[in-house]
């Protein structure tokens, strides 16, 4: 269908995808055509983490916590597609001649770069990275505890996607999405 301009997101030009599937053939439902409208919303999360965090497993975390969004009372189905990678190093050096911080102690910086794709009624962008901030925050800390902040997770520009996910990203998908939602994600990745 094309792209809108997201006038309302924080930094440079952004842009979410709003896409429609061509009708399709569904056995189960007699043959009936079905339509499925979408958003594609390039994404960003950064997050503290533990230092033993295992990186696929936090990639995991994010990719199924967003299989389900909710808005209010209403639910609607998502998948995101994308890589996770540490932004630091572990063991930082010693500042001002001092002893090394402890790794066991100090917290990794880790990340994620995709594409988030919802189904359903249009929505603004804010709105569904609201929803997605929302229920990855909730998930990191039952998951991981009080890190000290919240996972940051914002709307990207497109070609952030592709220019700042490095090679050495692990990439994860939603396990168990919507067929549609991964169809029209698949000219994305």
């Amino acid at each position: 269908m094309g792209s809108a301009v997201v006038p309302d997101a924080p930094g440079a030009d952004v842009r979410a995808e709003i896409v429609g599937v061509t009708p399709y053939d569904e056995p189960t439902r007699g043959g009936m055509l079905l339509m499925l409208d979408s958003l594609i919303v390039p994404l960003l999360v950064t997050t503290d983490l533990p230092p033993d965090a295992d990186l696929a497993e936090f990639g995991r975390l994010l990719a199924d916590t967003v299989r389900t969004l909710q808005h209010g009372e209403v639910c609607y189905a998502g998948f995101l597609h994308g890589g996770v990678f540490w932004l630091d190093r572990p063991g930082s050096p010693a500042r001002d001649g001092g002893p090394a911080p402890s790794t066991a102690d100090e917290l990794r910086f880790a990340a994620l770069i995709g594409y988030l794709s919802i189904s359903g009624p249009r929505r603004p962008v804010k709105e569904v990275v609201a929803d997605a901030s929302g229920a990855i925050t909730e998930a990191v800390a039952v998951r991981y505890g009080d890190l000290g902040s919240p996972p940051a997770v914002m709307a990207i520009r497109t070609e952030d996607v592709r220019e700042r996910t490095p090679p050495s990203a692990l990439l994860v998908r939603t396990a168990d999405a919507v067929a549609e939602l991964v169809a029209v994600t698949r000219p994305y990745i």
